[in-house]
């Protein structure tokens, strides 16, 4: 009897260390919001051996629907109901086995800003500018490279970290609002603990942290208020498509299927790469396994590609976008590799966003250049196969292909010109062109500048065309100082450091120190065409006419009842005299028009004279 009776006592010594040392390892999200439009929230509790634990809480208007428990059993989902009137504050989520308290978490529903629902999303009255943060400007050197990350500072390395931060962003924001910029979207800041390469920010290791080297959770949400304080918006860059191979999951897989070809690369050693064959999508004589090989073949090696089929995922990425919406007031969200993800999954994903904010926008990538592909994504599109989305915004690739192959054509009936004059023709596929981001290049691919071969007058013509085309346009960091990438197209060097940005920098492009005198004029040009554009409703809300290209001048213009613009971009090598009489239908009588880059008047009767190689923006004087 006093064995057995020592026995039971041993037991519940050990059952009462492990219950005193059991902790989580994570509860993701880590906390939530009251009063939210979807009253179901899941949590993912990770730690060891806690599936056959039973979660148990306390709080008025918060119950527990259901519990799952994926095939790890350091995992467990808890599916909570909030009702309406529930009240801010924290609940203990116990975990318990039998009747025994083994782990005990302080979990917070937070107030929710009332206005959230009504975000201050970008439009066309907005310009964009992107930043790749690594290289724009290092505010705080002191977090360069930061204990227990993989990869620390190596500005001699053009595919290593430089140190750009958000303090840099935000100690420059009176430079992007001079020059008339009204948002910055910013490539991804949350945590990439990679060995190497993990500047660009698109191999996630921590969905919910932002990445020590560039600030902190607080940092990033002060940056979104002191931007809008600015009048300067803030787009959020994400992915859905992929992680990074050193993201915690990949240490304790959730489940069998949390990644595609997961059992082929974990436990055979096979790699899998996506075909990167978009058209599988939407082609009508598609085979089933090419489907499977572009939706889940990997990037690289480096970027596990994720399963949104399973369920828990998909909830768990749809619920990480919302969370970070609410906690930044963030303006906007550029998702990347929109097409790779499985489609019916990104409808689940667009919807759920726009459910919970009607006006909140979201611009997709889909990188290809013909329009017929980029619109099947956009909300509105009557597509074929029935595919629906909630898609506000798509990157127009097919325009930003077709500006630069005509900047570099000569001048012909079907080519120059024409080529972007025909591609811009096709609008006709869109539910919404004027809901598209224009730009003239990014962060993955030549800068415009080295795109036109370096010619700054075709770059002005270019730049004045994104900036007054329909859409809504997106210009990258240094273009207003012709920043470059001859004769290579490695991402390091076109996402090279913004000059300025780092102490000691001979050249300071913020203060305009050490600059050329063509780099001078390239910043006065922007500064001069967004600061007017800032308060143009006729292009950011006008209709659009434009003609059929003729002797190396392209005209449009953007009207509406009260205003009219008049857009003329001449590739010509010498000054021309233009006709303005097969312009009539859109001048109808108005003798003169204010002409923004120049400051002259300009007189139209009769003929228009236009200078070689320039453009032309008259703001029209009924």
């Amino acid at each position: 009897m006093r064995t057995k009776l020592f026995l039971v006592m041993v037991a519940l010594i050990m059952h009462g260390a492990y219950s005193q040392n059991s902790e989580l390892q994570h509860v993701e999200p880590p906390f939530w919001w009251t009063g939210m439009v979807n009253p179901d929230l899941q949590i993912m509790l990770h730690g060891e051996d806690i599936a056959d634990f039973t979660p148990e809480l306390d709080y008025q208007g918060v119950s527990i629907k259901n519990v799952e428990k994926p095939e790890n059993s350091n995992y467990l989902i808890v599916n909570l109901s909030i009702a309406d009137n529930t009240k801010p504050g924290s609940f203990d989520l116990t975990l318990k086995d039998g009747k025994k308290k083994v782990i005990s978490y302080s979990y917070e529903l937070k107030e929710r800003d009332q206005n959230a629902t009504y975000t201050n999303s970008f439009n066309p009255s907005d310009v964009l500018y992107l930043i790749t943060p690594d290289r724009f400007a290092n505010g705080n050197p002191e977090n360069d490279s930061v204990d227990g990350l993989l990869e620390n500072v190596n500005r001699s390395n053009p595919g290593g970290r430089h140190g750009g931060d958000i303090q840099g962003i935000s100690d420059q924001l009176d430079y992007i609002k001079d020059l008339g910029f009204t948002a910055i979207w910013v490539n991804p800041m949350l945590e990439n603990d990679m060995k190497e390469y993990s500047y660009h920010g698109y191999s996630t290791t921590d969905f919910y942290s932002i990445d020590s080297r560039f600030g902190s959770n607080e940092e990033y949400k002060e940056l979104v208020s002191k931007a809008n304080e600015n009048g300067i918006k803030v787009i959020m860059d994400m992915i859905l498509n992929h992680c990074g191979s050193n993201h915690w999951w990949m240490k304790d897989l959730p489940s069998s299927n949390w990644f595609n070809y997961q059992k082929e690369y974990i436990e055979e050693g096979k790699y899998q790469n996506t075909s990167h064959r978009k058209t599988v999508i939407q082609d009508p004589y598609v085979s089933q396994i090419d489907v499977k090989e572009f939706t889940d073949g990997w990037f690289v090696p480096s970027m596990p590609d994720m399963n949104q089929r399973n369920p828990h995922l998909a909830t768990y990425l749809i619920q990480n976008s919302i969370w970070w919406i609410e906690y930044t007031g963030i303006n906007g969200i550029r998702m990347d590799t929109y097409p790779y993800p499985e489609k019916d999954f990104m409808t689940d994903w667009t919807c759920a966003v726009k459910n919970e904010y009607p006006d909140f926008i979201t611009v997709g990538e889909e990188w290809y250049q013909d329009p017929s592909i980029v619109s099947f994504w956009q909300q509105g599109k009557n597509n074929i196969n029935g595919y629906t989305s909630c898609l506000p915004s798509l990157m127009d690739f097919p325009l930003q292909a077709k500006l630069s192959e005509g900047l570099n054509q000569p001048e012909g009936g079907f080519s120059g010109w024409s080529t972007t004059y025909t591609t811009l023709a096709l609008d006709f596929m869109y539910p919404d062109p004027s809901n598209l981001v224009v730009f003239p290049d990014n962060h993955d691919m030549s800068r415009f500048f080295t795109q036109v071969n370096e010619d700054f007058n075709l770059f002005k013509l270019g730049m004045t065309y994104i900036l007054t085309v329909r859409g809504i346009p997106q210009i990258y960091y240094g273009s207003e100082i012709l920043m470059k990438n001859p004769g290579t197209g490695d991402h390091g060097i076109i996402r090279s450091d913004f000059p300025g940005g780092w102490e000691g920098d001979e050249v300071n492009a913020f203060s305009g120190e050490g600059l050329t005198e063509q780099q001078k004029e390239a910043k006065d040009f922007f500064r001069k065409l967004l600061n007017w554009r800032k308060s143009e409703t006729t292009v950011h809300d006008g209709k659009l006419m434009h003609y059929n290209p003729k002797d190396g001048i392209y005209v449009l213009f953007r009207y509406t009842d009260d205003d009219k613009v008049m857009v003329v971009l001449s590739k010509n090598s010498n000054e021309i005299t233009l006709d303005l009489s097969r312009f009539s239908e859109m001048i109808m009588g108005d003798e003169t028009g204010f002409e923004v880059l120049t400051g002259n008047e300009i007189n139209f009767k009769g003929s228009l004279t236009v200078p070689p190689m320039t453009p032309m923006v008259i703001d029209l004087n009924n």
